[in-house]
């Protein structure tokens, strides 16, 4: 009989209140906010619905910044609250500025929230979360940020940008679990929940219920059985990054992304980064364009082929045919990763006829990118 060398994962002694508060101080370090945070056990959609049905009241007027699919969502959200909804929107191939919410909040003086993404990893751009943060501030609007894709891969400043309710996940950057996620909320943030009427209570989406069965007992007794495996996991992707150092990890990032765009580039083949600038450009996934009249899921499918084992995919809905992702998040934010996905986009060009550049040429390219981001 084979010997049983799976980890021992069901019979682990109970997690506690003190060690769960622990975790969650781990977690606001990494944050950099000294501001309460909420460890809600779910996968980060959770506290984003619920920083907004908790914050957002009927007849408030909100500012929703769409640069990729989360902000979209965070709109029907918003509505379903009763809520205006200003929208400011950039293309996919761009980031939003801090002097078109500005020009919003001009526009619309009314506007006492807003939502924003940091890094949109479905689309591959970031957004200038500190200038926009001193716009919000000065019209004072509470600050929503999702900064699931960005902890951890570019610096998340959540106090010193005035961030009120952020929200975190560790599945990305953090090469961590899916099953939990965190959010910091502001005193004025409470502030804002604790006068909604229509703010959740009673419900798992409600954050008013973690504020006083837990936070306002000072954290000795938790109000539910947590999920114990999705907060060790957690605890350990952020002692990793601790081990690490945060710096070298989002160096790794930021090189993997200049690598990836820098290779593209030199491959040729009619693909290109889909995000123009590399300013804008996130760095935990680069998403590609092929172009004339190149089928990219033909390209994606034959790269796959080549190697299943690269992250490279394909986009969803109608930028299907001409989108392709190269993730490089995690441990995904690797060199040889990421000559593993040029080499594999070079097989799928190929494959349905176009005209590449050499390995040692790509390769080459790439090198150069990494190392100079690297040591930025």
């Amino acid at each position: 009989m084979t010997a049983n060398t799976a980890p021992a994962l069901l019979d682990l002694a109970p997690l506690g209140a003190g060690h769960f508060a622990r975790i969650e101080d781990k977690v606001a370090a990494l944050m950099r906010t000294r501001e309460t945070v909420v460890t809600m056990q779910g996968e980060a959609l959770l506290p984003l619905e619920a920083c907004i049905r908790s914050a957002v009241r009927p007849g408030s007027t909100a500012l929703n910044v769409v640069t990729g699919p989360y902000g979209e969502t965070f709109g029907g959200w918003l509505r379903s609250c009763g809520a205006e909804v200003i929208t400011v929107s950039a293309p996919f191939s761009g980031a939003v500025s801090a002097g078109q919410i500005a020009e919003a909040l001009r526009a619309h003086p009314g506007i006492d929230f807003v939502c924003l993404v940091h890094a949109e990893a479905a689309t591959g751009n970031t957004n200038p979360v500190a200038e926009i943060g001193a716009v919000v501030r000065e019209h004072g609007a509470l600050l929503m940020l999702d900064a699931v894709a960005s902890v951890g891969a570019e610096p998340l400043l959540t106090d010193e940008w005035g961030v009120d309710l952020c929200v975190i996940g560790g599945q990305k950057a953090m090469a961590g679990p899916a099953g939990v996620s965190v959010a910091s909320v502001s005193a004025r943030a409470w502030e804002r929940i604790a006068a909604n009427e229509h703010a959740p209570r009673r419900s798992y989406l409600s954050l008013l219920d973690w504020k006083e069965r837990w936070i306002d007992g000072g954290r000795t007794a938790l109000p539910h059985a947590p999920a114990q495996l999705e907060m060790l996991a957690l605890e350990q992707a952020v002692d990793r990054i601790g081990t690490e150092g945060l710096d070298a990890v989002m160096a790794r990032h930021r090189a993997a992304a200049a690598a990836v765009r820098a290779g593209v580039r030199a491959l040729g083949g009619g693909l290109e980064p889909y995000v123009v600038r590399d300013e804008d450009a996130a760095p935990v996934a680069t998403t590609l364009r092929a172009t004339g009249g190149t089928d990219a899921r033909e390209i994606v499918a034959a790269a796959l082929a080549a190697d299943a084992s690269v992250p490279v995919q394909g986009a969803a809905g109608a930028l299907a045919p001409e989108m392709i992702r190269v993730n490089h998040y995690g441990t995904a934010a690797d060199r040889d990763v990421v000559l593993a996905s040029l080499a594999a986009l070079g097989t799928g060009l190929r494959a349905v006829g176009a005209t590449v550049a050499g390995a040692d040429e790509v390769t080459a390219a790439a090198g150069k990118a990494w190392d100079a981001a690297a040591a930025q």
